[in-house]
């Protein structure tokens, strides 16, 4: 080990690579919160990552978690901040236990992950009056929500950029606007990931400097770090050891002197080589530095009144419609694939089919077959992306009390629509065409009733996909793989009744099989094969069976059906993943 280093020139040190002046620094207790951890532990994947780790914060100060690959400073501060709680210990803020009072303690801390997880089709003022009315109750008011986000932007210097879009701004302006969305509630504690990391070291210093500013108003600031230029801008840091071991907590100055190094590069070597992470973890146990007092008080806080459903979902769905409208290739697809769909519909039927004097029944079949599929298909392929890609946000949001129920339900109001204006275009298109037969008014209402409802549950279906696979890659893979048994089982290809057992009972579950025999039905196509001019007509009638016989209403209920388990289960699995990504 290095020559012992006195805490003075361990100062003097720091003064002279940094520029800080550690002992000049102001220090506020105004509103932050005390923090303690007790024996906190944490296994992941049969291995220990966190080890009977104990330290306090004080109120108003910048504490920086670090430690080299595998120490678990991102597990111990999800820890800390109650987002995957510790398997043993406690974590007691102003002498509360925040595992037991979470839900009092949400709007009272910012949790920001190393990721920048928010919109970046939208302006940074736009996206930070989205989040915020996402966190206020009803009865704020515009003007003040308009007051609370002016404000989250000067206080990190962002006002000048405002009405840039997220994805446009430097990295370390997305990192201040991840912030800033956590600003917005004035949380008396923030919890970083990994803030500097990816940024330049003059975007750094900048966002360290805002981080003290908001210390210095009174927040407690607990940070995770790789850069050593950062422990400069702390008061105190948290050197871990191997697999969650706790090696030292204190000053950096106090840092240099108990190691005896003169650099905090060399403490890093020190805890990888000298000692086994136990025999750090024993030694700092031994020197009597361990977690320190901190206020205690009675009860937790009352929880802030937070947005109610209605207007969660009223912002959701505004905020999705923008997203979508602000994204040009992503309006184009959901606009121009149905029209190309449409118009390769038109190329692909010959006129006149429907002619009761002279049908076509093998054309009639597969046009109806094909309308009804191209419904399933837009509303799956809606569906499939819209979930996965902003999962994180999800997430994120999720922990400051947004509803599941009406994230979703936010996106069936923006898709849906889409999807109608999808069937009436169809429809009007191919029946100008006289790809379609003359029928009444009243008839295609029911058509498009039909193929609407099957959309939806298209729809539906695609986002439970969405929220059950990891990434958009699996998304897409999910496609085909959806797409292949709502063909082959939709009766049409292969009439249920000749099917094997086993297919028909999968037939059963088929959302398009059902759309396709209400189609039938609403189009009268048993009586035109039946009763109509081709001698092909009745053979295949027969061998059809009884499809197409039950009631419209029949065939509305079981779509309906479909809609609704499959969004239930959509739900279901969100608020699964969410609690999962918890542990």
């Amino acid at each position: 080990m290095a020559s012992i280093v006195s805490e003075s020139d361990a100062s003097v040190y720091v003064q002279r690579v940094t520029g800080v002046d550690v002992e000049s620094r102001p220090f506020t207790t105004a509103r932050g919160v005390a923090i303690e951890a007790r024996a906190l532990s944490k296994v992941k994947g049969g291995k220990t990552v966190l080890n009977d780790v104990s330290l306090a914060v004080r109120p108003g100060e910048v504490v920086a978690i670090v430690g080299g690959s595998g120490a678990g400073k991102t597990t111990l501060l999800e820890a800390l901040a109650g987002v995957r709680p510790a398997d043993a210990g406690e974590v007691r803020f102003d002498g509360v236990d925040l595992y037991a009072h979470l839900d009092a303690f949400r709007n009272l801390l910012g949790y920001v992950p190393q990721d920048d997880i928010i919109h970046a089709e939208l302006p940074l003022e736009r996206t930070l009056r989205y989040a915020a009315k996402l966190r206020f109750p009803a009865s704020v008011s515009d003007d003040e929500v308009e007051a609370t986000v002016a404000d989250a932007l000067r206080a990190l210097d962002l006002s000048e950029r405002a009405q840039v879009r997220v994805g446009a701004l430097s990295g370390g302006q997305r990192k201040r606007a991840s912030i800033a969305v956590e600003l917005l509630t004035q949380p008396h504690v923030f919890f970083l990931d990994e803030p500097t990391s990816g940024l330049d070291p003059a975007s750094s210093a900048e966002l360290l400097r805002n981080l003290r500013t908001l210390a210095e108003r009174g927040s407690t600031v607990v940070l995770t770090t790789h850069a050593v230029q950062d422990l400069a801008h702390c008061d105190r840091v948290v050197f871990l050891a191997r697999d969650g071991h706790l090696a030292f907590a204190g000053t950096v100055v106090e840092a240099l002197a108990y190691f005896g190094v003169g650099g905090v590069e060399e403490i890093y070597e020190l805890l990888a080589h000298e000692r086994s992470p136990e025999e750090w973890s024993r030694r700092f146990a031994a020197s009597g530095n361990g977690a320190g007092g901190v206020r205690r008080d009675d009860s937790p806080p009352p929880p802030r009144e937070g947005a109610g459903f209605v207007r969660q979902w009223s912002v959701l769905t505004r905020r999705t419609f923008e997203t979508l409208a602000r994204n040009r290739l992503t309006l184009a697809i959901l606009l121009g694939s149905p029209a190309l769909v449409v118009a390769m519909f038109a190329v692909l039927f010959r006129p006149g089919a429907f002619d009761f004097a002279d049908p076509s029944p093998s054309a009639i079949t597969m046009i109806v077959f094909w309308i009804t599929f191209g419904a399933f298909f837009f509303g799956l392929t809606y569906g499939l992306l819209q979930i996965v890609t902003e999962i994180a946000i999800l997430r994120r949001e999720q922990l400051v009390g947004q509803r599941i129920s009406a994230y979703l339900l936010a996106k069936l109001t923006v898709l849906l629509p889409f999807l109608l204006f999808v069937v009436v275009l169809m429809l009007g298109v191919l029946r100008v065409l006289d790809r379609l037969p003359s029928r009444s008014l009243e008839t295609y209402a029911g058509v498009g009733v039909t193929l609407s409802l099957l959309a939806a549950a298209a729809l539906t279906l695609g986002l439970l996909a969405s929220a059950a696979v990891a990434n958009a890659s699996q998304a897409t893979l999910a496609l085909p793989m959806l797409c292949f048994p709502a063909v082959l089982f939709s009766g049409a290809i292969l009439p249920v009744h000749v099917m094997a057992g086993a297919g028909a009972a999968i037939s059963a579950v088929m959302p398009d099989r059902w759309a396709f025999e209400a189609l039938g039905h609403e189009l009268g196509v048993r009586n035109l094969l039946a009763h109509g001019g081709s001698p092909l007509g009745p053979p295949l009638l027969r061998a059809y069976g009884d499809a197409g016989t039950s009631s419209t209403g029949t065939y509305w209920l079981y779509l309906a059906a479909f809609a609704v388990v499959f969004f239930a289960t959509a739900w279901a699995t969100l608020v699964r993943r969410c609690r999962r990504s918890a542990r």
